[in-house]
């Protein structure tokens, strides 16, 4: 065990020979002095907006009635919907129910349930065209919902 070793070249070298491997995934690149394009991003395919049948695509707003242009597009909304408050079928039920053992059971005539119908009128008016659709209202959030969408309209038509 005393002899050199054979293999071994004039100066200490560790590990496996040959060239510096290339770096990987989440290693700093070096600079190679030859600019790199930045990617281009696809102009994107599908509808920017959507309310009912009222679709803003482009520089355009697309309806039924033929296609309108986005520049200077006045939009409205027209709530038309109602929230109804009523004592539950059930509360009353329950009321009558436990109303034979204790008057507590009047307590479960707190019992509300709420509804919402109607709809939220939605109307864009463009290039001497108008044009109106309606869409249903589940909750009373769906107000809210719509105007957030109306208003981001109304600054794509700035």
């Amino acid at each position: 065990m005393s002899e050199p070793n054979p293999y071994k070249s004039g100066e200490y070298e560790w590990g496996p020979g040959g060239q510096p491997a290339t770096p990987g995934y989440g290693y700093p690149q070096q600079p190679t002095g030859m600019p790199v394009p930045a990617p281009l991003m696809p102009a994107p395919v599908g509808p920017r907006l959507t309310l009912g049948d009222i679709s803003v695509v482009g520089d355009q707003i697309v309806t039924p009635a033929g296609p309108m242009p986005l520049k200077g597009a006045a939009w409205n909304a027209m709530d038309m919907s109602r929230t109804e408050e009523k004592i539950s079928t059930t509360g009353i039920v329950l009321a009558v129910v436990f109303f034979v053992f204790c008057f507590l059971g009047l307590l479960f005539l707190l019992m509300k349930e709420k509804r919402t119908t109607g709809f939220i009128q939605i109307t864009v008016t463009s290039g001497g065209r108008y044009h109106s659709t309606m869409i249903p209202a589940t909750s009373p959030e769906t107000m809210h919902w719509v105007m957030g969408q109306l208003n981001y309209a109304r600054a794509l038509s700035a």
